[in-house]
């Protein structure tokens, strides 16, 4: 049975991933369609920008609760970072792949590669290594530290 406070977590984490996904698509068709940059750059770029925009939202609203963050802002923007990139790495080549094998429209190429990069490598990974939280329980029972 899923858990009420798992599934908001999840519904908010989801609303942060379309608002960076909306930034990332957006600016991607932008680059490419507009200005004229290979779709595989775009990428690059618009997911960088999608990627800020994700991290903000889930840093603040998504994952934040009565719960302590086991990192630093620090310590998880880099570790977002590194998410990001395999993502971006995911996507673009993911993309490019079915583009080059099946002649897919890059655009349609990129929303079915997008949903399988959310679901199974940038959501688990943001909840349980990037944005992880100490429970309220587990910081009332930890034992007090006299000395460090």
């Amino acid at each position: 049975m899923i858990k009420k406070k798992s599934l908001k977590v999840f519904l908010r984490a989801q609303l942060s991933a379309f608002s960076g996904g909306v930034t990332d698509y957006g600016m991607m068709i932008l680059l490419t369609e507009k200005i004229g940059i290979h779709f595989t750059i775009s990428i690059l770029i618009s997911g960088t920008l999608g990627g800020l925009v994700n991290f903000s939202i889930n840093r603040y609203w998504a994952f934040k609760n009565e719960s302590v963050y086991t990192t630093t802002a620090k310590t998880q923007f880099l570790r977002f970072f590194g998410v990001v990139l395999g993502s971006i790495t995911l996507k673009s080549s993911g993309t490019y792949l079915l583009h080059r094998s099946f002649n897919l429209d890059y655009r349609i190429g990129r929303l079915l590669i997008d949903s399988l990069v959310s679901y199974g490598f940038n959501y688990p990974l943001m909840k349980l290594w990037v944005f992880k939280t100490k429970h309220k329980r587990q910081i009332i029972n930890q034992p007090k530290k006299f000395f460090k």
